[in-house]
C-alpha cells in the first residue's frame, strides 16, 4: 500500500530521507524537498509517483535508470551532484574532528570506466547481461550503459554470444571486462566447469572476435595477446581478475598527486601497491619498495618494471600488511609513503606508520569512513594534514576515492 512522503534530504547512498513518526524511510530515485508516493516496507519504500519535483532533477542520462542498480544519482543537477559527492568525505572528517582542507571533487566524465564487471545468467530467451536491479537479484539486460567507455558499450552483443559459450550452470554468474592496450580481458566467476567441446568452441571465439585473453575463476581458457595496461612508461599484464582503478582519468589524478607530493623523497615504499599503478609512476624519480599480498600482482608489477626504460629500481616484497604490517623500524628507511588498502582500510599498518620518522606521506582510499578512521591514527603520531582530494571515479554512484597528504615534521636533536 503506497503513502506520501516528504523528502527531507539526499542520504549517504544515494537514497532520498524521509522522516516519519515511526523513523526513517529511505526511497531511492527521490531528491530533498520532493513530495512523493511510495510503497513502504519497514524502512525502505518503492517510488512509485513523484508528485512534487525538485529544481535539482533533471533527466537520466540512461534509459535503464530506475531498473538498473548500477546508479543511485543520475537524475541529481551536476553542481549539486558534485556538491553531495564531496560533502560526503567532509562529513567523516567532520565526525572524526579532523580539520582540513578539501578541494572541490574532481569529476568523472561519462563513457569512461574501463572496468565493468556484469552480472549474466541463461534465460529461456537467452542470456540476460547487465547489473542487478536495485537491492535485488534479478538481472536488469542492458542495451546502452553511459557510465562504460565505448568500446565495452559497443561489444555488449559479442559479450552475450560469449557469455552463452562459456555458461555450465543455471544460476548467476559474472562477467568483469577490462579495456587493454591489446583488446578486451574477460573474466568470469561461477559460470560452471566447461566441457573440452566448449572451452574449444569459446577459444575460437575470442580468437575470432579479436579479444585479449578469456579466463574462468581464475583460470586462463586462451590468451590470443597479453592484455596490458600502461603505468606511466611501464607496460603491465594485469592477471585475471586482479584490482585496477576504475577510470584512467581518476588513476592518474591519484597519481599525479601522490608524484607531486612525494617528488622530493628518493625511498618511497609504496604499500597495498597491486599491479603498480603508483609504483611504476613513482620510480621516474625515485626508488620503490612495493609491499602487496597478492603474488600475481606482484609478478606483473615486477615484469612491467624490467621491461620498462628509465626507471629507477623497483624492489617488490609479497606481504599480508593486514597480518603483518611493516614496523616503524622498517619503515624509516624511506622518506616517502603510499597506501592505497582496499575499503577496510590499513588501521594496524596506520599504527606502525604514526610511530616512523617518514617525513612524506599519501593515502589513498575508496571508503571515507575508514579513511577519516586511519588520518587520525596518523595525525595523532604527529602528521600534519596539508589538504584531501576527492575524486568521482565511480560516476552517478554512492562511491568517492579520496587522496590525503601528510607531513611529519623532522625531530629536533
Amino acid at each position: 500500500m503506497s503513502a506520501r512522503f516528504t523528502i527531507d534530504r539526499l542520504g549517504a547512498q544515494g537514497d532520498g530521507v524521509a522522516n516519519t513518526e515511526s523513523g526513517q524511510v529511505f526511497i531511492p530515485f527521490t531528491l530533498a524537498g520532493e513530495v512523493v508516493t511510495a510503497a513502504r516496507e519497514r524502512d525502505r519504500a518503492t517510488l512509485m509517483a513523484v508528485l512534487e519535483k525538485s529544481p535539482l532533477r533533471i533527466e537520466p542520462a540512461c534509459r535503464h535508470f530506475g531498473d538498473c542498480g548500477g546508479c543511485a544519482v543520475q537524475h541529481l543537477e551536476d553542481g549539486a551532484y558534485r556538491a553531495w559527492k564531496r560533502d560526503k568525505v567532509v562529513h567523516v572528517l567532520k565526525g572524526a574532528r579532523i580539520e582540513c582542507e578539501v578541494d572541490d571533487l574532481v569529476p568523472c566524465a561519462p563513457h569512461t570506466r574501463r572496468r565493468v564487471s556484469f552480472s549474466a545468467r541463461r534465460t529461456d530467451t537467452g542470456l540476460a547481461l547487465g547489473f542487478n536491479r536495485h537491492l535485488s537479484s534479478q538481472i536488469v539486460p542492458l542495451e546502452e550503459c553511459p557510465v562504460a567507455v565505448p568500446q565495452i558499450v559497443g561489444a555488449l552483443d559479442m559479450l552475450r554470444e560469449l557469455g552463452t559459450l562459456i555458461c555450465a550452470t543455471p544460476k548467476p554468474f559474472h562477467m568483469t571486462v577490462t579495456v587493454t592496450a591489446f583488446g578486451l580481458d574477460v573474466a568470469a566467476s561461477d559460470s560452471g566447469r566447461m566441457g573440452e567441446r566448449q572451452r574449444q568452441i569459446a577459444s575460437n571465439f575470442v580468437v575470432h572476435h579479436g579479444l585479449a585473453r578469456l579466463s574462468v575463476d581464475g583460470e586462463i581458457i586462451i590468451e590470443p595477446k597479453k592484455p596490458m595496461v600502461l603505468f606511466g612508461t611501464a607496460a603491465v599484464p594485469v592477471p585475471p581478475g586482479s584490482f585496477l582503478q576504475a577510470t584512467e582519468p581518476a588513476e592518474q589524478t591519484m597519481a599525479d598527486l601522490v608524484g607531486q607530493h612525494l617528488a622530493r623523497a628518493k625511498k618511497v615504499a609504496d604499500l597495498f601497491a597491486g599491479c603498480g599503478s603508483f609504483a611504476l609512476r613513482l620510480a621516474a624519480k625515485s626508488e620503490v619498495h612495493a609491499v602487496e599480498g597478492e603474488a600475481a600482482a606482484l609478478a606483473a608489477l615486477d615484469r612491467g618494471f624490467r621491461f620498462a626504460t628509465g626507471l629507477k629500481r623497483v624492489t617488490s616484497e609479497k606481504r599480508d600488511l593486514f597480518r603483518r604490517p611493516l614496523t616503524f623500524k622498517e619503515l624509516n628507511a624511506f622518506d616517502g609513503l603510499v597506501f592505497d588498502p582496499p575499503r577496510a582500510g590499513a588501521e594496524d599498518q596506520c599504527r606502525q606508520i604514526a610511530r616512523s620518522d617518514v617525513p612524506l606521506v599519501a593515502a589513498v582510499s575508496c571508503n571515507p569512513v575508514t579513511f577519516a578512521r586511519d588520518l587520525a591514527i596518523l595525525l595523532a603520531g604527529g602528521y600534519r594534514l596539508k589538504k584531501v582530494t576527492p575524486i568521482d571515479q565511480f560516476l552517478w554512484s554512492p562511491h568517492v576515492e579520496a587522496v590525503a597528504l601528510l607531513e611529519k615534521p623532522k625531530k629536533r636533536r
